[in-house]
């Protein structure tokens, strides 16, 4: 449908079972695009414990997965806070597919949430340094790959609904996410003269790993139990549901394909209808 087919993608903090970049990259591999899983590999002390990273063995997996699908699939290691490891990365990329088509900023922390007035500048920092410094170092990189084919390229920035919506005790990441909606914008009119579009998307609420944490957290704020929690989600959407991984995969997909070659520096909603801003 979307005619990917040939084309190369990374997607970052894909190396999570049932995650939004699992998603991503098995959509991508559909379409007949060649992928590479990317995700930090290996616990790093508190702030990215297993529970929130997306390990070698995980990514191995996915990457054997998408294989199945008849295309080319590697799986590498990547902490996006350093710019060193994000020039080896795109230096691999480049060796094994012979360029870039498309880079998927989706590494990010969105599990990192205190009050404000307790909110500690460690925390700040580990979730900006993923969540935005991570998206422009990647983006940075993958736009020098980008700019020396003649067919350009696509960088598609995971935003979130956060990225238009405040939300309590998550100042770090609504700031980083309505950060990367300038990143976006900025690139998109910078890059276009080079022919890489540059769009982000933004999803509201989707109950991955990630997802149910944040149920949790919340419905223990509110004093609800975990279920009626989830209900007032769904009530407050036009359509009656949390998103899906699938959703957010659809939207990629299109975004990178050439249906949408006039499309760039756009924010664009996938939320049911409950965020129209």
């Amino acid at each position: 449908m979307y005619n990917l087919k040939g084309k190369s993608a990374i997607v970052t903090g894909s190396g999570r079972k049932k995650g939004i970049g699992e998603a991503i990259i098995m959509k991508l591999a559909e379409e007949g695009c060649n992928v590479v899983i990317t995700d930090i590999g290996a616990v790093k002390g508190q702030q990215f414990s297993k529970d929130h990273i997306g390990t070698t063995d995980e990514m191995e997996a996915i990457a054997a997965e998408a294989r199945s699908k008849g295309v080319q699939a590697i799986a590498i290691a990547c902490d996006v806070r350093f710019e060193e490891e994000i020039t080896q990365l795109m230096k691999q990329v480049q060796e094994a597919f012979g360029g870039l088509d498309i880079l998927v900023n989706n590494a990010g922390v969105g599990y990192i949430m205190e009050e404000f007035t307790e909110f500690k500048a460690e925390s700040w920092d580990a979730v900006l340094d993923v969540n935005l410094k991570g998206a422009f170092l990647c983006s940075k990189h993958a736009a020098r790959v980008m700019k020396g084919q003649d067919s350009g390229g696509n960088i598609i920035n995971i935003a979130s609904q956060a990225a238009k919506s405040g939300f309590p005790y998550a100042a770090a990441y609504t700031a980083s996410k309505h950060g990367m909606i300038g990143l976006t914008r900025s690139n998109a009119v910078e890059l276009g003269q080079f022919g890489i579009r540059v769009n982000a998307v933004c999803p509201n609420h989707i109950t991955t790993g990630l997802g149910h944490w944040q149920n949790q957290f919340f419905s223990e704020k509110l004093g609800l139990d975990y279920e009626t929690y989830l209900q007032s989600i769904k009530d407050r959407n036009p359509l009656g549901r949390t998103g899906l991984v699938e959703d957010i995969a659809k939207a990629v997909a299109f975004l990178c394909s050439d249906q949408a070659n006039y499309i760039t520096g756009e924010a664009m909603n996938v939320s049911g209808g409950e965020e129209y801003h």
